[in-house]
């Protein structure tokens, strides 16, 4: 039986109450965050937890984000740092997750954290932190799609992909911001940014007053969600900083740059005729939907600036360009 989809602005009680009974039962729900849509389960029930990864053909190695109703519920299971701390009062409610030592007494199960001994939490924005709060529970929640794919930022995506496989899908519209969260780690007061998001890395240095440090390169250790080379991937390949597009490519551009060889795009989409980053990172991963929509042998990419909101764009943007495992 396909899930049932309610609209919460319409029907904020029944959501609430069909959201809260179903996580009763162990059962993931999808359910919209600011970001992307989230495929959440209660933390702390591992046949719940394991469901998630089920439902995604996640690799269970990969750790989930645990989404909280507020920074008090957040203290019960993690211990913050004074930057960290500083951190969740500026952005919270908001797409900034931080990843903390959990606390002995925290009832968030190991399966949630792939046994690391830090959690990534987060509160999120909106009806989600809604549900959390009616629960009484933290929620994991990853994003709502299989493991690997582009993420759903509309309850239509969530439901062409897992419609079948989940009974419930609230759904609040499309996603504002439209990418993932940023994703930090604060160490004896180093502060790492594990993963570019919907905070942009300018906003956190401007206010600890630090530089970022940022990776290398990719690592063999998975601290957080988002980390793995190949990820957000269409069907199509994807080519990035293209300045041509072949016959049989969809193209997807940004600020109205003209393309040589445009006119023979298979389908062609622009990110934000106006150059707005933020507008950008909304449109992102509906746009590469359509683009491998339109059967596309490939999804042709022009450059994006890497400033702000930009960085976060074009991390999915390697990710879902990187070689296919």
């Amino acid at each position: 039986m396909a899930a049932r989809i309610i609209d919460i602005a319409e029907f904020p009680e029944d959501a609430l109450r069909e959201a809260c009974a179903r996580l009763g039962e162990g059962l993931p729900i999808a359910l919209p965050t600011e970001t992307v849509y989230g495929l959440a389960a209660d933390a702390t029930n591992p046949a719940a937890v394991t469901r998630i990864y089920e439902t995604k053909g996640r690799p269970r190695f990969n750790p989930l984000i645990s989404h909280m109703a507020d920074l008090a519920m957040a203290e019960q299971h993690v211990e913050f740092d004074p930057l960290s701390l500083k951190l969740a009062e500026a952005f919270w409610p908001g797409p900034l997750t931080l990843v903390l030592p959990r606390k002995p007494e925290s009832a968030i199960h190991d399966l949630a954290t792939a046994g690391l001994d830090t959690v990534g939490v987060r509160v999120p924005k909106g009806s989600m932190a809604d549900v959390i709060r009616r629960f009484g529970r933290p929620l994991a929640a990853p994003s709502a799609n299989t493991s690997g794919q582009v993420s759903p930022t509309t309850a239509a995506h969530v439901f062409e992909d897992l419609g079948e496989k989940l009974t419930l899908i609230l759904d609040g519209g499309s996603a504002p911001v439209g990418v993932e969260s940023t994703i930090i780690r604060v160490e004896g007061g180093n502060v790492r940014l594990l993963r570019p998001g919907g905070i942009s890395a300018e906003a956190i240095e401007a206010l600890l007053g630090v530089t970022l440090l940022r990776p290398d390169g990719p690592s063999a250790t998975i601290e957080a969600p988002g980390m793995l080379a190949s990820h957000y991937a269409p069907g199509a390949d994807v080519r990035l900083n293209a300045t041509s597009v072949s016959s049989g490519e969809a193209l997807i551009k940004f600020a109205n740059v003209s393309v040589i060889g445009e006119a023979q795009a298979a389908g062609m989409f622009d990110l934000s005729p106006r150059g707005d980053l933020a507008e950008a990172a909304a449109n992102l991963f509906s746009y590469l939907k359509l683009a491998d929509a339109t059967g596309a042998k490939a999804i042709a990419v022009t450059a994006i600036p890497s400033h702000g909101l930009g960085e976060a764009i074009n991390d999915r943007l390697q990710r879902a360009a990187a070689p296919r495992e």
